[in-house]
């Protein structure tokens, strides 16, 4: 399996909370495991959101970026190119995403298309589920 994990998705690997248990299954479940270049950016502004917030410590927070600071590096990541952003610009249109979450989607059709098989897009973010399963993907986690 294959598997694509947008910043929603990644973040539960870092911090304990709904789905994290079932993401560190996924991932470990895959054969391959990518992100968007753009999820390193996300994942650090919601941990440091959730710092803001009070709703993770800062210590557990700069903790949760170190380990996935060294992760990174054992990712597949995709890359943004104009012809990327022209993609998830008409996904955008198209299943009325929100910016990222089209390039998300359109990365993961990128690995798609590359390969020529089935990904897995684990997403926690409605929107995107949707768009994943209309572009002919797989969605995860299940209806």
């Amino acid at each position: 399996m294959i598997v694509y994990l947008d910043a929603s998705a990644l973040i539960k690997r870092y911090v304990a909370e709904t789905g994290s248990v079932e993401v560190g299954d996924l991932i470990g479940k895959a054969e391959a495991v990518g992100t968007a270049l753009l999820s390193r950016a996300e994942v650090s502004a919601a941990l440091a959101k959730a710092v803001r917030m009070k709703f993770v410590a800062r210590d557990a927070a700069a903790a949760a970026l170190k380990a996935f600071t060294a992760d990174w590096d054992h990712l597949i990541r995709l890359q943004l190119t104009e012809a990327l952003a022209a993609r998830a610009a008409s996904l955008a249109w198209e299943h009325g995403l929100r910016g990222y979450h089209a390039v998300h989607l359109a990365s993961a059709l990128l690995w798609h298309d590359t390969l020529g098989e089935q990904i897995v897009v684990a997403t926690f973010d409605r929107q995107l589920w949707q768009g994943s399963r209309d572009a002919g993907l797989a969605a995860w986690p299940g209806a």
